[in-house]
């Protein structure tokens, strides 16, 4: 469990104080204190942004520009929070905020946009989610339902929205992945628009922008987009009476002369509408990798390039291709050009390195999956992590490793999970196997064992603890004979005599301590 989600479990469980909602005005109860909502947006934006693609680098103007809208809105919010605002190199259709004012927008939401004032409807409903606690309230609500089980469950993993990636996040990284993916309920759309609306008004914007904004999701959502559906739709589903709402709201807080900006937003976003055929061809590629039709993948890829050179995922895209048809020589220079042009993106850290153990350069795989890790910790970096430790000898560092990812259900979750047993279960067989003790009629005590593992075992010590009638504890051994077998169940007459007096069961102890892998 992250140090963040031991602090917000215990900030969360133990501290209960009565506010004043910055944005709504109403009392209300806090258990996440405003620092402990700073410190979630700071630890949780990087992994959030990688998880949905990383950082849009290829246009920093368009980023600069967006930035630039986000903080006018955020200059006249009823909250004063360290506002940040990035666009995402993602094409689904989307924007999302943390706690603590950390707010992205996906390219692709910015594709369907058609002015300024459109993207001030967005971005300004998003501050509202910050402001107003949204985000907070939702973990609130989550910790009132779940109690501690909720953060505990925090720490396992989500499979990202990446379309460019499957990774899978796992540890603290999986607490980003819960905020984004937070639903919020109907009272916090409406606040979200209604005071989004307010901040759009005190920034001089024109109001008409929300409506029509509404009107075409709720037409969109009518049509069922699926990007749209995956997107922004799943988290702030629209409806007529959200278009309504807007409409009043438009109508009371009437703004003379206020800014549409159609020229600048166009202008703005010029580069990312003329290059958008090459991010079209990107994901088909992607698309044609995961068939298997390797060609195709890097034909597609090629054509990207020739419209968007400097995009870092085209070439990645290349490098894997290569990869997959296993020229690593060709693969490690096109990680290597992805990387040269976004040096924070975790997936291409975790392909070179991947790269770089197929070429033998074992230290330089160890070097990029830690750095891998450091942007977003994945199940199949920890996987190779421990592959690597193990190589070298290190059992201890490689049972961490191992350990980490081992909790995940995923092809390298499963390998991590086999690998750490093997290293683990001699060491520890009490911890794998399932042991209880019973008699049959004739009152012989018993043992049932059952194996879950995917190793069949011998060797096995039964140790049988209880105390005497002078209170001194005893202990008692035995050592089964034969094999069990992967998944398999025994029952074995421990050899230790009859049970005289039922109850007596209840007051013993049994463990194995001992186990041998059968090789």
């Amino acid at each position: 469990m992250s140090r963040l989600i031991l602090i917000f479990t215990a900030a969360s469980l133990l501290l209960v104080a009565c506010a004043t909602n910055p944005v709504t005005g109403d009392k209300e109860l806090a258990f996440v204190s405003e620092t402990t909502e700073l410190e979630i947006g700071r630890e949780e934006y990087g992994p959030s942004r990688q998880m949905q693609g990383g950082d849009f680098n290829a246009d920093p103007e368009l980023t600069a520009y967006v930035s630039g809208v986000g903080q006018r809105l955020a200059a006249v919010s009823d909250r004063k929070l360290p506002y940040e605002f990035v666009v995402l190199n993602n094409s689904v259709p989307n924007a999302w905020a943390l706690p603590g004012g950390k707010i992205a927008v996906n390219r692709g939401l910015l594709l369907e946009l058609d002015n300024e004032a459109e993207l001030a409807a967005v971005l300004g409903h998003e501050v509202v989610h910050s402001a107003a606690r949204h985000g907070a309230k939702g973990m609130e609500r989550g910790m009132l339902l779940k109690g501690a089980v909720t953060a505990a469950g925090m720490a396992t993993s989500v499979a990202t929205d990446d379309p460019g990636y499957a990774a899978i996040a796992i540890g603290g990284a999986t607490l980003a992945a819960n905020l984004i993916n937070q639903r919020y309920g109907r009272d916090a759309e409406r606040e979200a628009d209604l005071y989004g609306m307010e901040y759009m008004a005190r920034a001089g914007y024109d109001l008409k922008a929300a409506v029509t904004l509404q009107e075409t999701f709720e037409r969109l959502s009518s049509e069922q987009r699926q990007d749209w559906l995956s997107g922004l739709f799943a988290s702030h589903p629209p409806s007529r009476e959200r278009v309504d709402n807007n409409k009043v709201t438009a109508r009371r807080l009437e703004v003379k002369d206020g800014k549409v900006g159609r020229e600048p937003y166009q202008k703005a976003t010029a580069h990312l509408q003329k290059t958008k055929p090459a991010y079209d061809a990107y994901e088909e590629g992607v698309s044609r990798l995961k068939a298997a039709d390797l060609e195709e993948a890097r034909r597609l890829a090629e054509k990207a390039l020739k419209m968007e050179p400097r995009e870092a995922r085209f070439h990645a895209l290349l490098g894997d291709a290569d990869f997959a048809g296993k020229n690593y020589k060709k693969a490690l220079e096109n990680y290597d050009r992805a990387l040269a042009r976004d040096p924070r993106y975790f997936a291409f850290y975790l392909q070179r390195g991947l790269t770089k153990r197929q070429l033998g350069d074992l230290s330089g795989a160890k070097e990029d999956l830690a750095q891998s890790v450091k942007l977003l910790p994945t199940v199949e970096s920890y996987n190779v992590l421990g592959q690597l430790a193990l190589a070298e000898g290190d059992r201890g560092q490689a049972k961490d490793f191992f350990r980490q990812a081992a909790g995940s259900e995923t092809g390298p979750g499963r390998e991590a999970l086999r690998s750490l047993t093997e290293l683990d279960l001699p060491d520890n067989p009490n911890r794998y196997l399932k042991v209880r003790l019973g008699a049959n009629q004739r009152g012989d005590l018993l043992a049932y064992l059952a194996n879950p593992t995917h190793l069949t075992l011998r060797d096995l010590r039964l140790v049988i603890r209880y105390r005497d009638p002078g209170g001194r504890m005893r202990e008692l051994t035995r050592i089964l004979p034969g094999r069990i077998g992967a998944g398999q169940k025994l029952r074995v007459d421990t050899g230790l005599g009859p049970v005289t007096d039922p109850k007596m069961l209840s007051r013993l102890q049994v463990a194995v301590d001992r186990a041998q892998i059968v090789e």
